[in-house]
């Protein structure tokens, strides 16, 4: 592995190269803020596909797209004479070390817990006006609702066991349930069927599932069995019966 030294080396390379494209390159002097934005938000997508991939390789590939991005909004902030890299970096640090007193002060903590806690009490000390101030409004559905309801239980906004959790749950699914045998109108239902969500959500971060990989592990699943479907089907889809492809769907189940 490099030494410290190595690593602060290779960042330098890169802060010179990011230097050189700028100021060079036509297609790197063209890129501003908002046109990087979706781009990083793809490569933050193939860096998660990685992750759940344990590709290790391409996650370095990726880790590595990343931190080009970050060092190239760093670098057109400093030509707006906003803020340059060096300035984003003593942020974080500072940030980290006021919100780790249990390592940089005199707190003692007896758990990751309680750190979590001291975490958001912290930024709320800040100046930070709701603990969910911090959940970007962007995130997908499901991933927001894990991240708010992580941070609402910092300040004791939690169910105390699982099979409340799961209580919960029944509760709306019969809910659900009622307003499509009662024909209650579309949003209703569909109010109905996110509070269902919303409530597997929160049984699965009490059961340690994190829902979003789950889902993505299924997507990836039943993707890989269809596409079996496709392949070993010996006329077109569309002529097959159900029964037919089911008999496929259940080979590709014992691969």
């Amino acid at each position: 592995m490099n030494t410290h030294q190595q690593k602060l080396e290779a960042f330098g390379r890169l802060l010179t190269i990011m230097d050189e494209l700028r100021e060079q390159c036509p297609w790197d002097r063209k890129q501003t803020l908002e046109s990087l934005r979706n781009l990083t938000i793809e490569e933050t997508y193939e860096l998660a596909d990685a992750i759940l991939s344990a590709d290790l390789k391409g996650v370095k590939e990726e880790i590595g797209d990343i931190m080009l991005h970050m060092v190239f909004y760093a670098r057109i902030a400093s030509e707006q004479g906003a803020w340059d890299v060096a300035d984003a970096l003593h942020a974080i640090c500072d940030k980290l070390i006021a919100r780790h007193p249990h390592i940089y002060g005199d707190i003692k903590v007896a758990d990751e817990a309680e750190v979590k806690r001291n975490w958001e009490q912290l930024k709320l000390k800040e100046g930070k006006k709701s603990i969910l101030e911090g959940v970007p409004s962007g995130l997908p559905a499901m991933v927001k609702a894990y991240r708010m309801q992580e941070k609402t239980k910092q300040v004791g906004f939690e169910w105390e066991n699982t099979e409340q959790v799961w209580a919960k749950v029944e509760e709306e699914i019969g809910e659900l349930k009622e307003n499509i045998e009662n024909n209650a109108p579309q949003a209703d239902i569909e109010e109905e069927f996110g509070d269902v969500l919303f409530s597997l959500v929160n049984y699965a971060r009490f059961i340690g599932v994190d829902p979003e990989t789950a889902l993505e592990r299924v997507n990836r699943k039943f993707k890989a069995r269809f596409e079996h479907i496709e392949k070993k089907a010996t006329k077109p889809l569309k002529d097959m019966t159900l029964a037919e492809m089911d008999v496929l769907w259940n080979e590709a189940k014992t691969l």
